[in-house]
């Protein structure tokens, strides 16, 4: 356990590069929904490792699968076979639409693989089309060539030169697409749901209109599932909510449930890579597999997705009562655990600091809007306790009087 009488603020400060405004906590343990500070503080987690723990904190499944595999073999590169990485394939394969997978360690090298693959297959069978269709808000990851994919300058304007072959075009928008296809197209990448853009949800023919558009033109539809997939939004995959299938789809986050591995699918017709067109050196360990087979397997058996889309709608239920309530709540949108709260002014960064004094984390992805990813174990209960705290912190106008 770390010293409680170490400033680890200070020598993060000293010694860490500075590329995020963290909150003033410390947090060295973890259980369920609930995780504590190095002064012993406890705080209901509503922020879950940024859509990454989907069983919450130390999951006994995952404990498990952890220690068992490592004692038994951690790392051997994609040179040899590897049983966990099989078993992990076939569980993916044979609960989704796709056909083959491949493993990496984040959604930036899931989606990076992705997108490598659809240039291949618009290389091979579309005359050398090479440019992808992205939609603004988005978001794909922090290599340059996803900051690039992402539709948000911020992300990437500050390394330029960047990848060229990326188009933008408004989100839930399916003329736009239709215009900004060309011979050059290779393929649509979207997300079902917007995370990073703000909890955007789409129409519910949209993605139908882009799949019936990719079909029509010969090009490929890619969905990026970092955050929606394996059980976020209420399904298993988000693809599933809206009643289309990818041609390419990516995973992350959730599919390891606190360790890092990300993946791609695809459908036979587009698997076009060829021995030497990607790798990895850790990517698709028996460790990193072992666990996320675990939890996987927990999350189809226990069907943790319908749990998060019956307490999904209790939250939102909940947080639109707060738009309802307090004059500074403009609004509030979701989709099974993966929700929004937007504010009138721009005073999310007051609410979240408030929050964490009452012993709630949530997360601020603009400055009027807060976002929530709790575990996708979460209960009604703990989604009572959360909003009662925002009530209060609302309520009282303790907001006003931080920072």
């Amino acid at each position: 356990m770390p010293n409680p009488n170490v400033d680890w603020k200070a020598l993060e400060a000293r010694y860490y590069m500075q590329v995020r405004q963290r909150e003033p906590v410390v947090l060295v343990r973890g259980k369920g929904v609930r995780v504590w500070d190095d002064q012993g503080r406890e705080f209901l987690d509503f922020v879950g490792g940024w859509a990454v723990n989907s069983l919450g904190h130390c999951h006994p499944v995952m404990v498990e699968a952890l220690h068992q595999q490592a004692h038994r073999l951690i790392q051997v590169s994609n040179q040899f076979y590897s049983a966990p990485q099989v078993q992990l394939a076939e569980l993916l394969v044979k609960n989704s639409c796709l056909h083959r997978v491949f493993f990496g360690n984040s959604g930036a090298e899931a989606n990076e693989g992705a997108v490598k693959l659809a240039r291949r297959y618009g290389k091979l069978k579309l005359g050398g089309a090479y440019e992808v269709i992205t939609a603004l808000n988005s978001f794909h990851g922090r290599t340059i060539t996803m900051a690039t994919a992402t539709g948000q300058t911020k992300y990437s304007e500050p390394f330029a030169p960047l990848t060229p072959g990326f188009v933008y075009v408004p989100y839930d928008d399916i003329e736009a697409i239709k215009k900004a296809t060309n011979e050059r197209t290779c393929a649509v990448m979207l997300e079902p749901v917007q995370g990073e853009g703000g909890v955007n949800i789409p129409h519910p023919n949209y993605l139908k209109e882009v799949r019936q558009w990719c079909d029509q033109k010969g090009i490929l539809l890619i969905l990026d599932e970092i955050q929606t997939g394996l059980g976020r939004v209420g399904a298993l995959f988000g693809y599933q909510c809206y009643g289309v299938e990818p041609d390419i789809m990516t995973l992350a986050k959730g599919l390891g449930g606190g360790v890092p591995i990300g993946a791609f699918l695809a459908r036979e017709h587009c698997s076009v890579f060829q021995a030497g067109d990607h790798g990895t050196t850790y990517g698709g360990n028996p460790l990193m597999c072992a666990v996320a087979y675990a939890v996987v397997k927990y999350v189809i058996e226990e069907d943790v997705p319908g749990n998060a889309q019956r307490v999904g709608k209790h939250l939102l239920t909940r947080l639109l009562v707060l738009k309802d309530r307090y004059p500074m709540v403009k609004g509030a949108r979701g989709m099974g655990l993966l929700a929004a709260l937007e504010f009138k002014e721009d005073i999310a960064q007051q609410v979240l600091m408030a929050c964490l004094e009452k012993g709630l984390l949530v997360n601020r992805i603009k400055p009027n809007l807060l976002r929530f990813m709790p575990p996708l174990i979460t209960t009604e209960q703990d989604v009572d306790e959360a909003v009662e705290i925002l009530g209060e912190v609302l309520s009282s106008g303790s907001y006003l009087n931080v920072g």
